[in-house]
């Protein structure tokens, strides 16, 4: 991928940024994307060092608001064009019974990851189809082919991500603009240490993995190298677990960690009348 450009949302910590560090590896220059400067500014610093090069530019932008997005595709399509970007921005507020959930933490959980997608999307495509072709990859997760009970908007708005793709691979598919999407299962970051620190959970998914490992950041960074590079230039409107099988069994059991917090009945739906 030398002489390309990438953009990455999310991509001062986690994923995002284990993204950017396979890019960098492969020769690309990338233009990491967040809402705290200091986390892509250390990002930014440890890449170029580790490359020997000034490959990692930063831009301060939230996601869900497409001003901020546009602005973020404006400069780095100013780097030498843009051939490719990675949406990877995600989260979720929204934890427990789907009749105990908190509506206005589900609509944040919506608004940042179908709607900070599809501003990501709209913009950076808009380039990729002025420069004559290229590649968008949405990150998605195995809660969006897998239940995981009691996630609440998360694996609900992966699913929408998944279908976001297939769309704009059929759409912009005659404009050279390929559209593929990734399912990690689950990575070791900061956002999952709670989970890797439960023995029972952690175990859990262990059980429901035939490659009983947890996944590594670059896992995902490597396939994600690949679906920008040309060597997938044959393929779109695909979604792609790298989940180590997950897919073929099923998602988490939360129960251990919930089952204290809301009860056994409210894991099954059960509030009282005057809640």
């Amino acid at each position: 991928m030398t002489g390309k450009s990438v953009l990455v949302t999310g991509g001062g910590t986690g994923i995002g940024a284990g993204i950017a560090s396979v890019l960098v590896k492969c020769g690309a220059t990338v233009t990491i994307v967040g809402r705290t400067a200091e986390r892509l500014e250390n990002t930014a610093a440890k890449l170029n060092a580790s490359s020997g090069r000034a490959s990692v530019h930063t831009h301060v932008a939230d996601v869900t608001d497409e001003e901020q997005i546009a602005e973020a595709v404006r400069t780095a399509s100013g780097r030498g064009g843009l051939h490719g970007a990675v949406a990877c921005a995600g989260g979720s507020e929204t934890i427990g019974p789907i009749t105990q959930m908190d509506s206005d933490a589900w609509k944040r959980t919506v608004d940042l990851n179908v709607n900070g997608t599809m501003f990501t999307l709209k913009h950076s495509a808009r380039e990729l189809v002025r420069a004559g072709g290229g590649s968008f990859v949405a990150i998605s997760s195995i809660a969006a082919s897998n239940t995981h009970r009691w996630f609440g908007a998360y694996g609900v708005t992966k699913s929408a991500v998944d279908h976001m793709v297939a769309l704009a691979a059929d759409e912009l598919g005659t404009s050279g603009v390929r559209v593929n999407g990734i399912r990690p299962g689950l990575v070791r970051t900061d956002l999952v240490a709670a989970v890797l620190d439960d023995e029972s959970l952690s175990g859990d998914y262990r059980i429901n993995t035939p490659l009983p490992r947890i996944g590594e950041v670059d896992d995902i960074g490597w396939m994600a190298a690949f679906l920008l590079s040309e060597r997938s230039g044959w393929i779109t409107g695909q979604v792609i677990n790298v989940d180590g099988g997950q897919m073929l069994r099923r998602g988490p059991d939360f129960s251990s960690m919930l089952e204290p917090l809301f009860g056994t009945d409210g894991l099954r739906g059960v509030v009282e009348e005057s809640s």
